[in-house]
């Protein structure tokens, strides 16, 4: 075969690897923000996390109702607590994102891309 052809091949090889491995550190990023309180499920996103600090600012602090992610009311007895919950999670799961994807970027290799896993 043509050495750069070869060259061509591997190379997108390597892309399409990459860009597998993205996706799933993506997944696994939007896995991570799933919060379960009293039964109900809540995928953390910042708009969750501003309306809940909204809430917090304005003293609205006990017995609020949310939807949760299958749009059933919820109620939240401490939403300070809740806030501080959300925010946990959420910058858990983003430093863990920012970490693995910095350590995948710095991978030049097929290999080293697979034994990340």
């Amino acid at each position: 075969m043509d050495e750069r052809l070869e060259k061509a091949l591997e190379f997108s090889n390597f892309m399409t690897t990459l860009s597998n491995q993205r996706r799933v550190l993506q997944e696994q990023f939007h896995q991570s923000l799933i919060y379960y309180y009293n039964g109900s499920q809540f995928t953390i996103d910042r708009e969750l996390i501003n309306y809940t600090n909204m809430l917090v600012e304005h003293n609205n602090t006990a017995d609020v109702v949310f939807l949760d992610d299958n749009n059933f009311p919820v109620m939240i007895e401490d939403v300070s607590k809740f806030l501080v919950d959300l925010k946990d999670v959420y910058f858990q799961a983003l430093n863990t994102f920012y970490t693995e994807y910095n350590n995948l970027k710095s991978n030049r290799s097929i290999e080293k891309l697979v034994e990340y896993d």
